[in-house]
């Protein structure tokens, strides 16, 4: 593979990158950051990486082994326990949609850390659920236990009880029902 081809591939990885970061991290700074980084070490060792193999999964495996590397390296640091950091980033939230991401979010960040690893690997990025184990270097029944563990905490957190509680609302149907052709 020619450095051309393995950079193609790299900047068509950014914007899952940057997802995944964004759940491991939750800010936008924080993620670009961790993203950047991983863009540098990847470059870097780009000559270690196998053509024909999956370039999607090495690059997660980086960037999740650069957030845990950080992790341990912010232990030392003085953590925001008033929230007054936290509280000048937040804005309030300007429909029902962005009051239940929110509240997604707030679960999300109360699942243990493997279960949310697994649950945004498979869930929100795509992976299935071998290459999220090869990601998280783990059995793949372990990835579908912490999935299936995960999927069952977020619903009581949440408080949900059937499908109807979750999805477009009564008026982003609508809009639909309004938008597409009659049967």
């Amino acid at each position: 593979m020619s450095n051309y081809d393995f950079r193609a591939e790299l900047l068509s990885v950014i914007p899952n990158l940057r997802a995944f970061a964004m759940s491991l991290v939750g800010t936008a700074d924080k993620a670009d950051d961790l993203v950047q980084e991983t863009l540098v070490r990847a470059w870097d060792k780009r000559s270690s990486f196998t053509p024909g193999t999956n370039l999607k999964g090495w690059l997660f495996t980086i960037l999740r082994n650069e957030f845990y590397s950080q992790m341990r390296k912010r232990k030392r640091e003085v953590s925001d326990p008033e929230g007054a950091m936290a509280e000048r980033l937040s804005s309030h939230p300007e429909q029902v949609g962005k009051l239940d991401m929110e509240d997604f979010k707030k679960a999300v960040n109360q699942l243990p850390e493997d279960q949310r690893e697994a649950l945004i690997l498979v869930g929100a990025s795509g992976f299935s659920y071998e290459e999220a184990a090869d990601i998280c270097d783990c059995a793949v029944g372990t990835i579908k236990s912490r999935v299936s563990r995960a999927r069952t905490q977020l619903s009581n957190i949440l408080k949900l009880e059937g499908d109807g509680e979750y999805g477009p609302d009564a008026v982003a149907v609508g809009v639909m029902n309004l938008a597409s052709p009659a049967a």
